[in-house]
């Protein structure tokens, strides 16, 4: 009777409908945590159940052995009240799998409550890149102020993909002190980052970035190469205008 109840919860036209809408609309490739089964798995299901039937379903597959099954119940918790799946959410987040901690996180930030804001913060520390990944992106929409401190820490994190999700949103920001950071990370040994971070220093300063893209113009990586040359040819085309951001102090 379990999979049954399932079937019909997880079949949701509303949940599928935001579930393509979001692997449309999804720039970071690294992001694996959603979409975890086929999408024509979900279409076409009559509405049996109460609500509070699937909903009770749901919270039983939070405690599924599949992680896959446990990823879908949270998505679909994305869709009740935040009084009910608001806590309900913080609990999976001391899941083993990282997935699951990653889908729960991106799930919580839905719902733009002020409460998910310390979690956040706490799971930067993740052990996971896709948690850290799922963190950072959460900070950033919620316009919370990061502490300078902790974007320094990730700059050495072992992950790459982390360090390029951090150079990515430092794009989106105005934060004072950002300069120096980018310029940092313009300098990293993945050429991914490198690129991520002359992208968003190109964005925030346009013309402080110029000699970064110079120099990047003899990077190791061809395809970062190609990219400077490209941003500089587009430059030199364009009237000059001044930095966008306040240039912070390099005292």
């Amino acid at each position: 009777m379990g999979d049954r109840f399932r079937l019909i919860y997880l079949k949701s036209p509303e949940l599928e409908k935001d579930r393509m809408a979001e692997s449309s609309s999804s720039h970071d490739p690294e992001e694996t945590s959603s979409n975890v089964l086929s999408s024509s798995t979900y279409l076409n299901t009559p509405n049996t159940f109460s609500s509070q039937t699937m909903l009770k379903q749901a919270k039983t597959d939070l405690k599924h052995p599949d992680p896959k099954v446990r990823i879908l119940a949270i998505q679909y918790l994305e869709k009740s009240d935040s009084s009910t799946a608001i806590p309900l959410l913080q609990e999976v987040l001391s899941d083993q799998d990282p997935s699951v901690r990653a889908q729960a996180l991106s799930s919580l930030i839905k719902f733009q409550d002020p409460v998910v804001c310390p979690v956040l913060k706490k799971y930067l520390k993740d052990s996971d890149p896709r948690v850290k990944i799922a963190a950072l992106r959460g900070m950033f929409q919620f316009n919370e102020k990061l502490d300078l401190n902790i974007l320094l820490q990730l700059l050495s994190d072992e992950s790459s993909q982390v360090r390029r999700k951090v150079a990515t949103l430092l794009g989106w920001t105005q934060m004072e002190g950002v300069y120096p950071i980018l310029v940092e990370m313009s300098k990293d040994p993945d050429s991914g980052v490198r690129k991520a971070a002359l992208f968003s220093l190109t964005t925030l300063y346009p013309q402080e970035s110029e000699n970064r893209l110079v120099e990047a113009m003899i990077d190791s990586d061809p395809d970062l190469r190609k990219w400077a040359r490209g941003v500089l040819e587009k430059t030199l085309t364009k009237p000059s205008k001044r930095s966008s951001s306040p240039l912070p102090s390099q005292a």
